[in-house]
């Protein structure tokens, strides 16, 4: 079931009226959350900025579901990362001991290795997968999209009565 809630997100996102770099924009930031850890502050920050700023929470969404798997697939990277700034570059401690002694920067906790190399990578990652989102929705709705509310399959379930009857109570803006 949450497998078909999530490719209903997927068309419902890529046949809205937003613009791509709103889609990409929440797709990418919506990575953040699925590659680092869920209970750290920089993820507060990071749904602020999904919920304030004009992207696509539905691809949010999205992106934080299809991103979470990676993000458990990847921990030992991120540990390794993680482990080399934190505990093997010698030229970074007096910056990590100055950030630990300031009053909020605990809370991110930036100690655990896991956090700061997914913190790292999600960092690095987030303009090339703009980038390849924002790309990936242009050529959809180009080439595919038509193609797919053209499909018998599309058609049947629009106008199914169970579609019409889940429309009335989940109206469309």
């Amino acid at each position: 079931m949450l497998v078909l809630k999530l490719l209903q997100s997927l068309v419902k996102t890529l046949h809205s009226e937003g613009t791509p770099g709103q889609i990409a924009a929440g797709i990418a930031l919506g990575a953040i959350l699925g590659l680092t850890p869920l209970l750290n502050l920089h993820n507060a920050v990071v749904f602020a900025l999904i919920v304030l700023l004009n992207v696509s929470f539905p691809a949010a969404m999205l992106g934080w579901a299809l991103f979470i798997p990676v993000g458990f697939l990847l921990d030992p990277a991120f540990d390794w990362i993680g482990r080399v700034l934190l505990l093997e570059t010698g030229a970074l401690r007096p910056m990590w001991t100055a950030l630990y002694n300031l009053p909020v920067a605990p809370l991110t906790n930036f100690n655990n290795t896991v956090v700061l190399g997914s913190v790292v990578v999600s960092a690095v990652l987030w303009l090339p997968l703009f980038s390849a989102s924002r790309w990936g929705v242009v050529r959809y709705r180009a080439t595919v999209a038509d193609r797919v509310r053209r499909s018998r399959i599309y058609q049947a379930v629009m106008a199914s009565k169970l579609y019409s009857v889940y429309r009335l109570f989940r109206p469309e803006p």
